[in-house]
């Protein structure tokens, strides 16, 4: 089974950067997809960024040229560089990791960001 560990959430103001660390149980490498969402209060989820096996980014509108993401296969972690912060990123950042074949899906618990004066 694996586990997928968030960190480095927190809060933030306006304008402030945070850098969220995703550690995995096992190697992630064998990973197809790994990608980073979000919920906040009453909305609906949503990716934010994703990375390939091949270190292909793709990012929500929202968040092109402020975020990026990326994998260190040596460490086992994905990151989610966050810059200009926006109260609007205000969320619940959760780490995924997916398999193509055969198809598995796995989340971490969660990580809170508060972009707040």
């Amino acid at each position: 089974q694996v586990q997928l560990v968030e960190s480095g959430g927190g809060l933030v103001q306006p304008g402030g950067s945070l850098r969220l660390s995703c550690a995995a149980s096992g190697s992630i490498a064998r990973f197809n997809f790994m990608g980073w969402y979000r919920q906040a209060p009453g909305k609906q989820r949503e990716v934010v960024a994703a990375i390939t096996s091949g270190g292909l980014t793709n990012y929500a509108d929202s968040v092109k040229g402020r975020f990026t993401i990326s994998r260190d296969n040596a460490k086992n972690t994905v990151y989610l560089q966050m810059n200009s912060l926006k109260p609007e990123d205000t969320a619940v950042y959760y780490c995924n990791a997916d398999l193509v074949g055969p198809p598995a899906s796995y989340w971490g618990q969660g990580t809170q960001v508060t972009v707040s004066s």
